[in-house]
Formats: C-alpha cells, sequence, structure tokens
C-alpha cells in the first residue's frame, strides 16, 4: 500500500530535496508541496494525503496553527501530521504535539530516520523513542497543568487502563508493558486501544500529552 505524503516547508530547496527523497521510494508517493500553512491546510482537505511533513517556522500561518486545523477533524479521516524541527526540544514541538501532531522528526538526522519517521505515523503510531518521551515528560512536570478532574473522560478508564496508560506516559512500549505488569501482549494492546478510543486520542504521544497536562501522572 503507498502512503500518500503533502510536504510542507518555506524554503523552496527542501521541499523539493524532501520530495525526490520521499518519491525514491517504492511505497511513497508526495501528492502536494506547500509552502506555508494556509496551503498546507488547503492542500490536506483537498488531496487527502495519509501523512503531512510538516515544517514548524513558516511565515503566515505556521505549522502549529494548521496542524491544529488540519487534525480538528477527529480520530478519524484526518491525516497524521509529522513535524519536522531543527532542534529536538523546540518549544514549538511541544505545541504542535497539543496540537494533534503525532511525532517529530529532526531536519539532520539522516535520510532514512526521516524515512522511516513517515512509515511510522503513517501505521498509526506515534515517533517518540523512549528517551524523547522522558525529556517531553521533563518538561511537562515543569508545566502548570490542569487538575485531572478538568478531563472528565479520565474517569472512564478503568484501574488497569489508568495503570497502563501512566505507563505509556513514561516511554514504555507495549512490550516493556507486558513485562511490568506480568500480563500477554495481546492484553496490552487491547486496554491501549480502548484508552485511545475512550479519551479520543489519535496515537500515543496523545496520550502522553493528556497523562502529563491533566496531572494524572506527575513524575518522570
Amino acid at each position: 500500500m503507498t502512503t500518500k505524503v503533502l510536504v510542507v516547508d518555506d524554503e523552496a530547496l527542501l521541499r523539493t530535496a524532501f520530495t525526490s527523497l520521499i518519491e525514491a521510494e517504492e511505497d511513497l508517493r508526495v501528492v502536494g508541496e506547500a509552502a506555508d500553512g494556509k496551503q498546507a491546510v488547503e492542500f490536506a482537505a483537498r488531496l487527502s494525503p495519509d501523512v503531512v511533513v510538516m515544517d514548524v517556522r513558516m511565515p503566515g500561518m505556521d505549522g502549529i496553527e494548521a496542524t491544529r486545523r488540519i487534525t480538528a477533524a477527529g480520530t478519524t479521516g484526518a491525516p497524521r501530521v509529522l513535524i519536522l524541527t531543527t532542534f529536538d526540544l523546540d518549544q514549538y514541538v511541544f505545541d504542535a504535539l497539543r496540537a494533534g501532531a503525532s511525532g517529530f522528526a529532526l531536519k539532520s538526522r539522516p535520510v532514512d530516520e526521516l524515512l522511516g519517521a513517515i512509515r511510522v505515523v503513517a501505521a498509526g503510531e506515534a515517533l517518540l523513542a523512549p528517551s524523547v518521551t522522558r525529556r517531553l515528560i521533563a518538561h511537562f512536570s515543569h508545566r502548570d497543568r490542569r487538575p485531572a478532574e478538568g478531563r472528565a473522560d479520565i474517569d472512564l478508564l478503568t484501574e488497569r487502563e489508568r495503570e497502563v496508560l501512566e505507563l505509556v506516559a513514561q516511554g514504555l512500549s507495549n512490550t516493556e508493558i507486558s513485562d511490568r505488569l506480568h500480563v500477554g501482549l495481546p492484553t496490552v494492546k487491547t486496554h491501549v486501544s480502548r484508552i485511545l478510543s475512550k479519551l479520543g486520542a489519535r496515537d500515543r504521544t496523545q496520550l502522553v500529552v493528556i497523562a502529563y497536562e491533566s496531572g494524572l501522572v506527575t513524575t518522570i
């Protein structure tokens, strides 16, 4: 199955380079290029890409607002957004994750990593390695958070689901959660799926954001 990609960057040279790299892959196809956030929103609606590779700092509408508008369709029907950034802990990254981005990749990393990132996001997984997740957690731990009761849907989770959510928020993979809780991997996957559904989250990235901003998890 071919993954349709929309490339968004205000630098024409980078757009061309990214497009060439992506088009060289048999399972990836660029359906459009956008030079700013406004174009990104328009093209995403018209071209229906699976993944939007989104720059953050652009004139006019930036990548954060564009991401918010593109993912506004909710858990289904909207493209997944992969944020490209120059700095791996750029403040904009956190805002973009809140806006609905599924993860981020560094422009400075090897080409294979960028291509792999597109595939991971297209598959519905969050692109946050445990080390990055823990640094994301560190960031949230120093910010004001809404009280847990501020999200009524948290109360929809069972005790076990809360436990699984806490481990997801700590950056553990499904396999690690399985080992930690001494339950089968299919059971963990079922719990994660139910948590995503109950909280209206698109992927694990948003679960991390929800867990820390809600106050459900407060320590690293």
